[in-house]
């Protein structure tokens, strides 16, 4: 399947392929040179980090650490 570069550069994305990655207008995609061609990929961001990791095991062990090294920086 081959596709014509648009006067700006435009590609469009076939059908099959659109609706096999669930691409839907407005999403994003990214570009990378991938040796000699150009490949692409859908932006999948459903989560923002910020709070991803509430409640669980690792942000009590980090706050752990944190507090560790918090006690052996007033020690010095």
């Amino acid at each position: 399947m081959t596709h014509k570069v648009g006067p700006k550069g435009q590609v469009v994305i076939p059908k099959n392929l659109r609706d096999e990655f669930g691409l839907e207008p407005g999403d994003e995609v990214t570009f990378w040179r991938d040796g000699d061609h150009v490949a692409v990929r859908p932006m999948r961001s459903t989560q923002p980090l910020k709070g991803r990791f509430a409640g669980s095991a690792l942000v009590d062990e980090l706050d752990r650490e944190r507090a560790a090294d918090r006690t052996r920086e007033d020690r010095r």
